[in-house]
């Protein structure tokens, strides 16, 4: 099989050339797609899943040899999560090359993050059934090189230490509030505040509810902390 120009494009972003193109096709190949002719991602999904998560273990245990497990299971769970796997797809633009149905399409399905983060895992395994696991790794490791740098960071729970914060000063957990949503249903953009029972609040935007009571609960625990 010869690849569009599209998916040339691609691999040239994803940094690999692949010596059976079916791969990478199938991988970017949504259910919405599927035809007695055509195989959709979610099987390769499943595996790059498994292929991202050995990955991300054996580089933290080398980055890091002292670490507890539960330092490394808190960084684990940042670097493999949905919404790292579909920031990692809008880098390399991921959502251009995705085979949709007509419906999935006019929704916006190539900007939905779990579609995208599905995808991701699929085009990992693509990758890792083309070349084997150290062509996988080596693509991994580059796309997601930085947040391996700054996992430590990164991985801290906001959430936690906000109510942590509010237990220790004998106050009730933090209450997180909707208080906007924007955008299209296929595309919201969710306003939430963060409450502490003493008082003070603070209000995040995202795109996803999760995230934006994260980034709330960490300005909250800033401006408390700072005091």
């Amino acid at each position: 099989m010869k690849l569009s120009a599209d998916l040339r494009a691609f691999a040239g972003r994803l940094g690999y050339t692949f010596a059976k193109p079916d791969y990478l096709v199938r991988s970017v190949t949504h259910s919405s797609m599927v035809s007695p002719h055509r195989d959709d991602n979610q099987r390769l999904e499943f595996l790059g899943d498994r292929v991202l998560g050995l990955v991300m273990a054996e580089a933290l245990l080398m980055a890091d040899p002292n670490a507890p497990e539960g330092l490394l299971a808190p960084r684990f769970n940042a670097l493999v999560r949905k919404e790292t796997c579909a920031d990692v797809a809008r880098e390399i633009d991921l959502g251009a090359v995705l085979k949709l149905g007509r419906s999935e399409m006019k929704s916006g399905g190539r900007r939905k993050e779990a579609l995208l983060a599905d995808a991701m895992e699929a085009v990992i395994a693509a990758v890792y059934q083309d070349g084997g696991f150290e062509a996988a790794r080596d693509v991994i490791l580059r796309l997601w090189g930085k947040r391996l740098r700054n996992v430590a960071d990164d991985a801290r729970d906001a959430k936690t230490a906000l109510q942590e914060w509010a237990q220790a000063r004998g106050e009730t957990p933090p209450e997180y509030v909707e208080v906007g949503r924007t955008g299209p249903d296929h595309q919201p953009i969710f306003t939430i505040e963060a409450r502490l029972s003493s008082g003070p609040t603070e209000q995040a935007t995202a795109g996803s509810k999760r995230q934006a009571e994260q980034a709330a609960a960490s300005a909250l625990l800033k401006k408390v902390e700072n005091s």
